[in-house]
């Protein structure tokens, strides 16, 4: 009996050791399934999620700009007549309106014109006063018909050379002049002064035959960029544009390269390139420096993805690709180049994967330590 209980004993010890283990066998692997990271409810809010694609190879070219006036959108105000500018009313920048003084310059042709004016004013009268005497005489039968025929005809000629005379003052300014010899410039639009030749005493030479003003409204702006031999083949017509003025390097405008120069500046050896833009909130002044980026989309494809999706640690490139909530993986990626918000890479993900592009890097860390 007693042996009997001994090897009772030794049974129920056994057995208390077995439950013990397989007790500390499930808790460890309760533990080990509760260190996989699964994405809650609350962070799938947090996170974004994107595509992995197959697009054309970008190719960015960085040039400075400079902002012009639309040479196709001004008016050019130019003198009348020689003389010397007595008064300048508006300055390089200011906004005008449409009949507003520009000028004011005195000139001896105008002054001359007047003097004109006045003598053939005098002609006329004394031309008018024999025809009509020549016309009574003739009518009462003392003179021929040939006498008042050329006193008519001188009468005519005073006219003539009367309305000539009216004409150049017209041409000059008609009712902007003044018999002392001055004339003014207006705006003849609505718009800014954005190129100014003359200031108060200056002279106007007879064969001057540049404008003293230029007025735009500015709706539309040139941007000019320098593109240097080395580069000249990566832009073409027709290839998209970003203009970035330096003044508000927070704003971005969307644009198109509309011409290339065919000719080379011989000092630079750069070639021009032109892109039109709105300027609707007048934020882009002439003279302005602007870095135009032009976007080459010509060259091979490559897979993409967002560059936000990228998470850098010691020298190496990683991404977290997404499958369900539960099944997420790190995968490292081999970068070809960063063109903005696209990253090309050479292997390590595949068309159509889906990747994590907000807040990844909490996640990666998380699977690290998995």
């Amino acid at each position: 009996m007693k042996t009997t209980g001994k090897v009772n004993q030794k049974i129920v010890t056994a057995l208390v050791a077995l439950t013990v283990l397989a007790g500390c066998g499930k808790k460890e692997g309760q533990q080990e399934e509760s260190k996989k990271f699964v994405l809650s409810d609350s962070m799938q809010h947090m996170v974004q999620i994107d595509t992995v694609q197959y697009c054309n190879l970008s190719d960015e070219l960085s040039l400075t700009g400079e902002v012009s006036f639309n040479e196709n959108n001004v008016v050019k105000v130019f003198p009348r007549s020689s003389g010397q500018v007595l008064e300048s009313h508006a300055s390089l920048g200011d906004k005008v309106s449409k009949g507003q003084v520009l000028a004011v310059i005195r000139s001896a042709d105008v002054a001359g014109s007047y003097s004109d004016l006045s003598s053939t004013n005098a002609d006329v009268t004394i031309a008018k006063r024999q025809m009509e005497n020549a016309e009574s005489l003739y009518k009462n039968g003392i003179s021929s018909e040939r006498e008042y025929i050329e006193a008519k005809q001188n009468y005519e000629k005073a006219l003539a050379a009367r309305n000539k005379v009216q004409s150049v003052i017209n041409i000059n300014g008609g009712g902007k002049t003044s018999a002392t010899g001055t004339y003014t410039l207006t705006a003849p639009i609505d718009g800014y002064i954005v190129e100014k030749k003359i200031a108060t005493g200056a002279f106007i030479r007879p064969d001057m035959g540049d404008n003293l003003f230029t007025i735009s409204n500015l709706k539309n702006v040139w941007i000019y960029a320098n593109v240097y031999e080395s580069d000249i083949a990566k832009v073409k017509e027709g290839y998209d544009a970003t203009v970035i003025p330096m003044a508000y390097p927070d704003k971005k405008y969307d644009a198109k390269i509309d011409k290339i120069s065919q000719v080379l500046d011989p000092q630079s050896k750069a070639m021009r390139v032109r892109v039109t833009l709105e300027n609707k909130d007048m934020l882009l002044k002439p003279d302005m420096f602007a870095k135009v980026i032009v976007d080459n989309k010509e060259g091979t494809q490559a897979t993409c993805i967002p560059t936000a999706a990228i998470v850098s640690q010691d020298g190496k490139n990683y991404v977290v690709i997404y499958k369900s909530n539960s099944d997420m993986a790190i995968s490292e990626v081999d970068i070809i180049k960063t063109v903005g918000d696209k990253t090309f890479i050479r292997s390590g993900l595949q068309q159509g994967q889906k990747l994590v592009t907000k807040n990844q890097l909490f996640i990666f860390n998380q699977l690290l330590n998995e």
